[in-house]
């Protein structure tokens, strides 16, 4: 018996050291974690794993939705448990949370007094957990729109009081290019500089298709105009911006980019280029009050005839809408986008102003008649839509 079990086990170490196809399949039931340990085996088994990670093209994500005891905040305890189980290699990161609880005052019960945390410390703890070479933007908050793990399908849910946040995984997609870019306002020059577009991949770049755009400290005097100064150039037909005012930024890394937040206002985002990316946006403006105008604006949005496959649904909402805004009806936006786009995860947040318009990038047609005008694409008590395709996965 022993005999034979040495056999068996001799003939399944020849299989696994010597064809790469059985190789392969195994190590494509690992998450990535347990992939980039396997690849350190043997040369085999590293450019097997180099294959399975280029097949790995879809985003993934983590989301927190439930507070916990402990003094940290509960997206940085999910992530800390769901990267051992993710399918991808993050290259961009994108995390929003809650601005109340991720540098707010939280109950300890056990000990009956409040524990502060640190806005900072929280942003360190979430960045060692990535990837040091990943690009990661992180913002936080008035309220979050999120989509609870385990499947594209589930129900988003408009979180605007408590602790909650997200985490946006995008790994490395053939024909995409993601980047950070962060523009400060410069209080000696009235003037922005627009040769910074260009080293921002903005400028010159015929690939170009979606601008996500996020203004900081807006309340401070000269926001609106620098957000006019950014926002202005990039108001073209091709192009889809889309985003709004957050209540801060708290990271911002990459290998170009190691540029810290500061007392001036500025704005902060990711660029998407590729000739395969496919976008829309719809604005739903102060008339939209009710679940049949909630709706007619998610029929212009499917109207568009994004493919739903490698799809992320963005919603940049006011905090005046909302439940207060629906008369104390709740997930209202975010159930009527469900409704169109079954299989679309949608996140997002409520901010202190929207930016964005109707528009389709799939051509130059827009969803709306639109005069040779520029759209205006500062909004304020509206809710901006948007859905963003990568292309096909393999």
């Amino acid at each position: 018996g022993g005999g034979r079990a040495m056999e068996s086990a001799a003939k399944g170490g020849f299989v696994l050291a010597n064809l790469a196809e059985v190789v392969e399949r195994v190590l494509g039931f690992l998450p990535t974690k347990a992939l980039l340990r396997a690849a350190c085996v043997c040369r085999l088994w590293r450019e097997c794993a180099r294959r399975t990670l280029r097949t790995r093209q879809r985003i993934a994500w983590v989301s927190a939705l439930e507070p916990g005891p402990t003094e940290s905040h509960s997206l940085v305890r999910a992530l800390a448990r769901e990267l051992e189980k993710v399918h991808v290699l993050p290259q961009t990161v994108l995390y929003i949370a809650d601005a109340e609880t991720f540098s707010g005052h939280e109950e300890c019960h056990e000990q009956k007094k409040a524990r502060k945390r640190n806005s900072k410390e929280t942003a360190l703890a979430l960045e060692k957990l990535l990837p040091k070479r990943c690009q990661v933007l992180g913002l936080v908050t008035p309220g979050i729109v999120v989509t609870p793990m385990g499947s594209s399908s589930n129900q988003p849910q408009e979180i605007e009081e408590g602790e909650a946040g997200f985490a946006l995984l995008f790994p490395k997609i053939d024909g995409v290019k993601i980047h950070t870019f962060h523009f400060s306002k410069d209080v000696k020059n009235r003037v922005f500089d627009e040769s910074k577009f260009a080293e921002a991949g903005l400028k010159n770049n015929p690939d170009l298709r979606v601008v996500l755009l996020f203004g900081y400290n807006s309340w401070k005097t000269g926001a609106t105009r620098f957000l006019h100064q950014i926002v202005n150039p990039l108001n073209e037909k091709s192009i889809i911006l889309a985003g709004g005012q957050v209540e801060s930024f708290t990271s911002l890394t990459s290998e170009n980019n190691h540029a810290q937040p500061g007392d001036a206002c500025g704005v902060v985002g990711l660029a998407f280029s590729g000739p395969q990316i496919q976008s829309a946006t719809v604005l739903l403006d102060q008339d939209v009050a009710d679940e049949r105008t909630a709706e007619a604006a998610m029929q212009r949005l499917k109207a568009a005839n994004i493919p739903e496959h490698n799809t992320i649904g963005f919603m940049f909402a006011c905090v005046g809408r909302g439940y207060r805004h629906y008369k104390t009806k709740r997930n209202m936006e975010a159930d009527a986008f469900r409704k169109f786009f079954p299989n679309v995860p949608l996140f997002g947040f409520f901010g202190h102003g929207e930016i964005g318009c109707d528009r389709i990038v799939t051509g130059n047609f827009v969803l709306r008649e639109c005069n040779d005008i520029k759209d205006d694409l500062l909004h304020g008590y509206t809710t901006v839509m948007t859905l963003i395709h990568l292309g096909s996965t393999k």
